[in-house]
């Protein structure tokens, strides 16, 4: 697996062109977030999205599935997002969120059949760099190792998803622990319900 050390405030053009063109054909990346590192591919593949699924454990008929997105504008392309979900949206993206919302018909045929999907604009300049470029949103799980593994450190990704992911981005920093995203349902706008406890408190 080839290793791309990148820094959100110095983002390297030529890594990002690089990993844009390892997701265009197809290829699986680990990336920095804002919480924890992610398994990502593009959104709009659906052989990559099923390998991707495959590797993480999720199966897409029964499990909502997240997407990366630059910002909400190019998540509006993908979720049908009324009046005053924009609102809860503009007050905590960037952030460490994932907000349920409609699908739209914009998404793939893995998607076909499912009414939700998950929106992800995470404070992270890399995250948001890599689907800005790439155009479109990032399938994005979050990377899970082992019960035992604490330490989310690039050596150890490396060795856990070798073979099995194509690129991995070193932001250079290590998570001793790390939370996850908070998990908000936003299907009913006027009634966000928070499903999982997780790093970002909404606002």
């Amino acid at each position: 697996m080839k290793t791309l050390r990148m820094y959100p405030t110095s983002i390297n053009d030529r890594f990002l062109d690089e990993v844009v063109e390892c997701l265009t054909s197809g290829g699986i990346i680990i990336y920095p977030t804002d919480t924890l590192y992610a398994l990502g591919c593009d959104a709009l593949n659906n052989g990559a999205i099923e390998r991707l699924c495959k590797l993480r454990g999720v199966n897409p008929q029964k499990q909502t599935l997240s997407v990366i997105c630059a910002d909400i504008s190019m998540a509006s392309e993908y979720a049908r997002i009324d009046n005053e979900a924009f609102r809860v949206l503009r007050r905590n993206l960037p952030g460490p969120f994932t907000f349920i919302l409609p699908a739209s018909t914009s998404l793939p045929k893995v998607f076909k059949g499912r009414k939700e999907v998950g929106i992800r604009v995470p404070g992270n300049e890399i995250a948001t760099a890599i689907a800005e470029r790439l155009g479109h949103p990032i399938l994005s799980a979050s990377v899970k190792i082992d019960d035992e593994v604490h330490e989310f450190n690039p050596q150890e990704l490396i060795e856990a998803f070798e073979g099995k992911a194509q690129l991995l981005i070193d932001d250079g920093s290590e998570a001793s622990m790390p939370q996850a995203s908070t998990v908000v349902d936003l299907t009913d706008s006027h009634s966000p319900e928070i499903i999982r406890e997780g790093k970002g408190e909404l606002l």
